[in-house]
């Protein structure tokens, strides 16, 4: 199993350098930021730092979306890093909850993403795409051999289905075994309808881990208040799942939907901080269920079971009051267990 550490890119941008720093040399492959561009720092300036501070991190966006920067724009870019560093990004890609909503948009439609990964992984692997009407571009710098992995954020039943057939990796925000394993057969099942290889599309599970010395009640309270944030921002995509198909549906599992009703309103300003105000709706259930808490061996244990549904990476969302210690503890006591199978 590859392992990925997820960062906010606050100031300033070369903490969050010396953390993916740190992150390789714990035995993790990823670094992951988030791109919002009104609430964080530009992570595509920060990546060239990580790429020359590091040696084999592979980086990129958990994630960008289709509408805040035009598709040549992002292309470019990733060709760019690829060219100087040797193909060592990839493209996580989703609606742009965060990125599209605190500038007054609405999050991007699948139908748009679609055209996106098509024409973001051709430009930036030196092919021919057309921008729209017949507008056909190509790079002329790109050289034999680059390449570009298209990873897409889902959760409803359209978007999974088109993740299985269209992307080369599939994002599930959240390790709630039950979840997982639902998720991860619709996004199979999708790919070999589509005549695909169900193997070839990468699964990342991306969730908070927190490492508690024991499995005391004050350790785990304190651990799930450093986590609760992310059912919150988990309820920002849930919520439009409800209002889409309706929190009876069967396209929707009840055990992603019923956790939301005492859900009142959201601040991006708190977006993915511990802390956050708008998460008390938020039970522990939640907090235990979709992210990883406790002592090493409950981590073990859930990142085993992780893998025996197919998940080929699990990344740390690691932005809580324990972000040195979380990395070192995996890479002391998690990585080398987890992969010593």
């Amino acid at each position: 199993m590859d392992f990925g550490l997820v960062l906010q890119t606050d100031p300033p941008a070369s903490r969050v350098v010396e953390l993916m720093r740190r992150a390789e040399r714990n035995g993790f492959r990823y670094g992951w930021t988030f791109d919002s561009a009104v609430l964080w720092q530009e992570p595509f300036v920060i990546y060239s730092q990580i790429l020359a501070q590091t040696e084999h991190l592979t980086v990129g966006p958990m994630v960008t979306n289709p509408s805040t920067r035009t598709w040549e724009v992002t292309a470019s870019t990733f060709a760019t890093l690829n060219d100087m560093f040797g193909n060592r990004t990839v493209c996580g890609i989703g609606r742009g909850d965060s990125a599209m909503r605190v500038a007054g948009r609405k999050p991007n439609t699948l139908a748009r993403i679609s055209e996106a990964m098509k024409v973001i992984r051709a430009l930036a692997s030196g092919q021919e795409a057309d921008l729209g009407g017949g507008t056909v571009v190509k790079f002329p710098w790109v050289r034999p051999g680059a390449h570009l992995p298209v990873w897409m954020a889902a959760y409803g039943p359209k978007a999974l289905k088109m993740a299985g057939e269209e992307a080369d990796g599939f994002i599930l925000q959240l390790a709630d075994l039950y979840l997982t394993e639902y998720m991860v057969k619709a996004v199979r099942d999708a790919a070999a309808a589509a005549g695909r290889d169900p193997a070839e599309v990468t699964v990342c599970v991306a969730a908070p881990a927190y490492v508690t010395a024991d499995d005391s009640p004050e350790a785990l309270a304190h651990a799930r208040e450093q986590c609760r944030w992310f059912g919150g921002m988990v309820g920002n995509h849930v919520a439009d799942l409800v209002a889409r198909y309706g929190d009876d549906s069967d396209a929707v599992p009840t055990a992603l939907t019923d956790y939301i009703k005492a859900r009142q309103g959201y601040d991006y300003a708190h977006h993915g901080r511990a802390g956050n105000p708008d998460t008390a709706f938020v039970p522990d259930e939640i907090v235990d269920r979709f992210c990883l808490i406790g002592p090493v061996e409950k981590h073990i244990e859930k990142l085993n079971a992780l893998r025996e549904l197919g998940v080929d990476q699990f990344a740390v969302y690691d932005m809580h009051d324990a972000q040195e210690a979380v990395i070192d503890a995996y890479g002391r006591e998690v990585i080398p267990v987890v992969n010593a199978r």
